[in-house]
């Protein structure tokens, strides 16, 4: 099952605060920025950076090519204000 698009738009890495990229296929979210990868378990992302998995340079390397083949974007633009409880 998929996360839910509502939670993907406010999803960011508990360390750097900016925005992850998800992984379905591998039940992840990754932060290329300090090369962390947060496991999803049973449809719930886990969220907490003792937890994350900090990838060699060879996965690294093969996570931006999937990322830029299958052209996955990041959880939100960091660039564009949150969107309040009216924008909804």
């Amino acid at each position: 099952m998929a996360l839910d698009p509502k939670l993907l738009e406010i999803l960011a890495c508990p360390e750097d605060k900016g925005p992850l990229l998800y992984l379905p296929d591998e039940d992840s979210l990754y932060n290329p920025r300090l090369r962390r990868r947060y496991a999803i378990r049973d449809d719930i992302p886990i969220m907490l950076v003792d937890e994350a998995e900090t990838v060699d340079d060879a996965e690294h390397q093969r996570i931006q090519a999937k990322v830029k083949t299958e052209g996955i974007v990041p959880t939100f633009d960091p660039s564009t204000p949150p969107r309040s409880n009216g924008d909804r």
